[in-house]
């Protein structure tokens, strides 16, 4: 860390700690790179990291409480996967609430926890109803992996879009509940006609 902060730290005035970083009396660990003094305090250096991307969650998700019995074959087909996979011991995580709704605690939980290095959903849609695509790269970025089992979703991605802004259109008008039905009515007739 930089002298200033070291020195904000330790409750001492930043000119003091240079003086001692040039004299060579720092009670720490230093070293000087170019013109920046770098102080390395073991009390404030980070212990251990957690093993990255150690774990692998089933994460099976429904709309609403009376698709429960939906949610546990979704989540027993899902390990099953897993299993097929070669994972030892896969975890499941189920909830219950909208894919349009972006406050969910298990799913924001396990997208924060870097131990999580692989997520399995069933379709796209489970995981989130829109951006499921940014979600993903966020995932890659940090070395994770999302892995859809049923993929199979219209691959043209104007229609993707279309369907994205849709039913974004209908959650506000509709409700959230009915808008990925009122969307996929409203591009069937498009196509019809």
């Amino acid at each position: 860390m930089r002298v200033k902060e070291w020195a904000a730290r330790e409750g001492l005035n930043e000119q003091t700690v240079w003086k001692w970083c040039r004299e060579n009396r720092m009670p720490v660990p230093f070293e000087r790179s170019g013109s920046v003094w770098l102080i390395h305090d073991p009390k404030y250096e980070q212990q251990s990291a957690p093993v990255v991307g150690s774990r692998t969650v089933c994460y099976a998700r429904v709309s609403s409480a009376d698709q429960r019995t939906d949610l546990t074959r979704q989540a027993d087909r899902l390990k099953a996967f897993a299993i097929n996979m070669g994972v030892e011991s896969p975890e499941v995580v189920m909830e219950t609430g909208s894919g349009m709704n972006d406050r969910r605690r298990k799913l924001n939980r396990i997208l924060a926890d870097p131990t999580v290095g692989t997520i399995i959903v069933e379709h796209r849609d489970r995981l989130a109803r829109m951006n499921a695509g940014l979600v993903e790269s966020a995932l890659k970025a940090q070395n994770r992996r999302l892995i859809v089992v049923d993929d199979t979703e219209p691959d043209d991605d104007l229609v993707r879009d279309m369907t994205e802004a849709l039913t974004s259109f209908c959650a506000r008008l509709y409700g959230r509940r009915a808008a990925r039905n009122k969307a996929e009515a409203a591009l069937k007739a498009a196509r019809d006609a």
